[in-house]
């Protein structure tokens, strides 16, 4: 018997609000951090669901969450845009943070990473924005998802980028849409 694809569903934000442990399992795996670490991360995402252009979109197999995606419209104010923007030239951040997409979060359980549902899931995230530019961080280095964004058309605008209390360096990742 063929197994079947993981079906893609845009979820509201009631959605992921009535779903927010599961898109937090999903992280956890992903990103080989404990279920508690997650959990942690709770009130963030929960922050993030009045945000002004939010968008999600999940990876369903059933009932179960093997995937999701989100991201919303920054603006300054808002911790992450604040943060990028004070590393970026007056002329980069007018470019790529005007009116971006930001993308948050695109976690895929280890056990489907490889088979095209994180793109999947990141053109469907993308597709429903009007936004001319999209927006991340991911990890200064050379990993699976930095070339996973590299190949994505993705181009670098900031490198070595820490965030307070984080000891961890990132890159600024754009893509025009």
């Amino acid at each position: 018997m063929e197994a079947r694809a993981p079906l893609l569903v845009e979820w509201t934000r009631t959605e992921v609000e009535a779903r927010i442990d599961d898109v937090l399992d999903v992280y956890a795996e992903a990103m080989a951090a404990t279920r508690a670490d997650a959990r942690g991360r709770r009130a963030v995402l929960a922050g993030h669901l009045g945000r002004r252009g939010l968008r999600a979109v999940a990876a369903v197999d059933g009932d179960r969450l093997v995937g999701v995606a989100y991201g919303y419209l920054g603006a300054p104010g808002q911790w992450w845009h604040d943060q990028v923007l004070a590393a970026m030239d007056t002329q980069l951040a007018r470019t790529w943070l005007a009116e971006a997409f930001e993308v948050c979060e695109l976690h895929v359980r280890p056990a489907l990473q490889g088979t095209g549902l994180g793109r999947g899931l990141l053109q469907q995230l993308l597709a429903g924005t009007d936004a001319s530019t999209a927006v991340l961080t991911t990890p200064d280095l050379e990993t699976r998802a930095r070339r996973f964004y590299r190949a994505g058309g993705w181009v670098d605008l900031v490198r070595d980028l820490r965030f307070p209390g984080d000891p961890r360096v990132f890159a600024v990742l754009g893509l025009r849409l």
